[in-house]
């Protein structure tokens, strides 16, 4: 079943009944998935760039957006317009796509992986975590990087609130950290 299928039979019934939905379209669900590479050490080193946007159209299967500075900082070296990141978002079936392999492969692979901590949601809902090596995505094969470098995937939701967005990430299958084990 994908995850998707997941959603529509298993999470909207179970979210429904645990906060009282009256409706199926009150129900939570994924807008977006956002993946974002920060340039910090590759400002000046035009090959880290080739290598993240690289990364990001292999992972997702999508063309990156180059993410420009909007002023300058002296003091980090950074113009206006300068590029200091690579971002993909991905909707609709690409992300339900993009998300079952997230958890299903992507995070177990992480080095010393104990589950994701359940307190990383903003006020609206939207869940963020960071990978510190990117080898941990399939499409990645560790023999070819030359270069190491994180990425951070941000999961929007329609939830109003932390305890919503948990519940349907939680039912989707997402490994969050047990604080009371």
């Amino acid at each position: 079943m994908s995850l998707k299928e997941h959603y529509n039979s298993v999470t909207v019934p179970a979210l429904k009944k645990e906060f009282g939905y009256k409706n199926a379209h009150g129900v939570p669900t994924l807008r977006q998935v956002t993946l974002n590479i920060g340039l910090s050490r590759g400002l000046k080193d035009a090959k880290f760039l080739e290598t993240a946007e690289s990364t990001l159209r292999r992972i997702t299967g999508q063309q990156p957006v180059k993410t420009l500075s909007r002023k300058s900082i002296s003091n980090f070296k950074i113009r206006e317009g300068m590029v200091i990141g690579m971002k993909v978002t991905l909707r609709g079936k690409r992300m339900w796509d993009f998300l079952e392999k997230l958890i299903k492969v992507s995070i177990p692979r992480q080095r010393d992986f104990r589950g994701l901590p359940p307190d990383a949601f903003d006020g609206q809902g939207n869940y963020s975590m960071g990978f510190k090596e990117h080898i941990a995505f399939p499409e990645i094969r560790a023999d070819e990087i030359e270069v190491v470098h994180g990425l951070q995937v941000t999961i929007g939701t329609t939830a109003k609130s932390k305890p919503e967005a948990l519940a349907l990430l939680k039912s989707l299958g997402m490994p969050f950290e047990d604080k009371n084990a």
